[in-house]
């Protein structure tokens, strides 16, 4: 079975229209979030990962439990202002306007292998951005992995373009 089946759709959030996928019922099954988890570190182990970045705030709940495993360590992305300490951030486009992410400077060493994780791609914009902030520092993007593409959102066919290998567990066609 596949994890779609953990993950909820809500219709018309945040706006008319658009169909949520809420991944909080897969992490309250402890069934999905295993499928979840061992999906990801049967893909990655072996790897020689030396990193890996998360994305706030799902993105920490699903890197996590794989870095843990994988026996790697944790790079914190997150908004601007939450880091303490020398940070470097990287700017991205919102719908209307600009947001910025960060991470602390000596957190990536150049020439180490990154796997970049998030929950869920959709239009990519923040993806790239973290991707930015860890080419700054000289390491390599292994690979972006998410537990849910939106591929109709264009941020799977942004990341590809850019020459990034993506890898998600599942997608949900549709807005």
């Amino acid at each position: 079975m596949s994890i779609i089946s953990y993950i909820r759709t809500i219709a018309d959030y945040p706006k008319k229209g658009v169909l949520f996928r809420d991944i909080s019922t897969l992490f309250l099954d402890p069934r999905g979030l295993r499928k979840a988890i061992d999906g990801l570190v049967m893909r990655y182990s072996g790897a020689g990962i030396d990193k890996i970045a998360v994305i706030e705030a799902r993105g920490f709940l699903v890197g996590a439990p794989l870095a843990y495993t994988l026996g790697c360590g944790l790079v914190l992305i997150r908004k601007k202002g939450k880091l303490p300490g020398s940070t470097i951030g990287e700017d991205y486009a919102l719908e209307y306007g600009t947001d910025r992410i960060e991470m602390h400077d000596d957190t990536i060493v150049a020439g180490e292998k990154i796997l970049l994780v998030d929950d869920l791609l959709a239009t990519g914009g923040s993806a790239l951005a973290a991707i930015r902030l860890i080419e700054k520092n000289g390491a390599e993007v292994y690979e972006t992995a998410f537990l849910v593409d939106l591929p109709d959102l264009g941020g799977s066919k942004k990341l590809k373009a850019s020459g990034y290998s993506v890898f998600t567990l599942c997608e949900f066609e549709g807005d």
